[in-house]
């Protein structure tokens, strides 16, 4: 099998420098649809059986169904995205280029070099003829980057049909899989106080801006350091002059943790939040967007691929992230599953954001033999 991905490391190569150069950013609905079609013509050339879900306001999304052996089993349910950060115009600044072993390009590690892993696994599938204990599902999805608002029911309803879940993310520093994610979510609280003028009747105002002062030292003690909880704010909005006393201040606050206790224990705690000064409202809208991935949900199917990738001569470790990921849905729904499948590499969003050109066949190896020899816990 690793014969097979070596002797087309060039063309999976040349795969993800066609892929970069598509430029996918999330909010570019005819770029992502462009793209979707694009994907869905060569996973249909590659076997499978392709949908294009159609969004109104959002990218479509690649549903393919791919059946090499026995057809009755529970599938295996493979996601990725195609969407990135990089704006339209990126590959300007940020050409595709190799050096010392690194691919670069906008999206390569997050996630364009995952599609063509997942292309040429299925090609290897009909190529060397594996049987396979269960059919493939892959869904993906055009909103990853931006919250997966319309993909999230869809990842859901295939996630319990599955046995498991493959995460093709990219990997941890060094190419450890990522058996824990935080939760994560945004919370925007709006104050109301009463505007005056600052020099001639201040003590007839509210002022807005010092009562959202006090909720944001509220909000920051809701964090735990021991727990890994974190809030932060990190914008804030407010009044209208320098002499005028503010009415209304807003600010958005980042929430993340490594449990579900802790996510409602800070969820509880936003929506508590009282105002100090007399006169003053405090309104706290928002939530959690991803749960978090727990161990629970991860640990048993990491060590039996951490025994299939032995078996191909590599040395799988595992580790935690603070972001989330699609994966996220998944395994709060206790459904087993395995993050950061990708190339490794480093940089994801970043100017430097690159691949390693030689781990391109080890992983695509990886993925076939998981769907190969992988029985689900």
């Amino acid at each position: 099998m690793f014969d097979y991905f070596h002797r087309r490391q060039g063309e999976m190569l040349e795969t993800i420098r066609f892929f970069v150069s598509q430029e996918t950013p999330s909010h570019d609905k005819p770029r992502l649809d462009a793209f979707a079609d694009l994907l869905a013509s060569r996973l249909a050339a590659a076997g499978a059986s392709v949908e294009v879900l159609v969004q109104p306001a959002r990218g479509n999304h690649v549903r393919a169904h791919f059946i090499h052996g026995n057809a009755t089993e529970k599938p295996a349910l493979v996601l990725c995205h195609y969407d990135t950060v990089w704006p339209v115009g990126s590959l300007t600044t940020h050409p595709f280029r190799t050096e010392d072993g690194k691919a670069y390009g906008p999206g390569i590690f997050d996630m364009q070099s995952s599609l063509a892993l997942v292309e040429y696994a299925l090609h290897s599938v009909r190529d060397l003829d594996l049987q396979l204990p269960r059919p493939i599902v892959l869904l993906i999805t055009s909103d990853e980057e931006i919250g997966s608002g319309s993909s999230r029911t869809l990842i859901e309803e295939e996630a319990r049909k599955a046995a498991y879940v493959l995460v093709m993310e990219s990997p941890l520093p060094g190419g450890a899989l990522k058996t824990r994610r935080k939760g994560t979510g945004s919370f925007t609280v709006e104050t109301i106080g009463r505007a005056a003028h600052a020099g001639v009747d201040p003590h007839q105002g509210v002022n807005a801006i010092e009562e959202m002062a006090h909720q944001v030292l509220a909000i920051h003690a809701l964090a735990d350091r021991n727990a890994g909880t974190t809030l932060s704010v990190g914008v804030i909005e407010g009044g209208t002059a320098t002499n005028v006393v503010p009415a209304r201040a807003k600010a958005r606050v980042d929430v993340r943790a490594w449990t579900q206790a802790e996510a409602e224990r800070v969820a509880q705690g936003m929506a508590m939040l009282k105002p100090v000064l007399p006169g003053a409202q405090v309104i706290v809208r928002g939530g959690w967007n991803r749960p978090p991935l727990e161990r629970s949900a991860t640990g048993a199917i990491f060590e039996r691929v951490r025994e299939i990738g032995r078996r191909l001569g590599m040395e799988l470790e595992e580790g935690s992230t603070g972001g989330g990921s699609d994966g996220n849905f998944t395994g709060a729904l206790g459904i087993p599953t395995l993050d950061g499948l990708g190339v490794p590499g480093a940089g994801a969003h970043a100017d430097h954001e690159h691949i390693l050109i030689d781990e391109i066949p080890g992983r695509a190896a990886l993925l076939t033999a998981i769907w190969k020899e992988l029985e689900p816990p």
